[in-house]
């Protein structure tokens, strides 16, 4: 017996036989921890947005004397 799993037994002597295995559900903190992840994901997004809007890409002309383009060979 690990010193984690002795501890839970001491605090929750009872918590084996207070509920049915099949009906677990998330409750009130998976509630919270799904939210907190939804809002971080939606500032995370909104984030990207605003900075992708402020990239201004031009892409570099090709040079004048270069060589010819290989995919336009006769």
């Amino acid at each position: 017996m690990s010193a984690t799993h002795a501890a839970l037994a001491q605090f929750l002597p009872l918590a084996g036989d207070t509920f049915d295995k099949n009906k677990v559900t998330p409750g009130l903190l998976g509630f919270i921890v799904f939210a907190a992840l939804a809002l971080g994901v939606w500032g995370l997004m909104k984030s990207m947005n605003r900075h992708m809007g402020r990239v201004d890409f031009q892409e570099a002309p090709e040079p004048a004397g270069g060589a010819a383009d290989p995919t336009t060979s006769a």
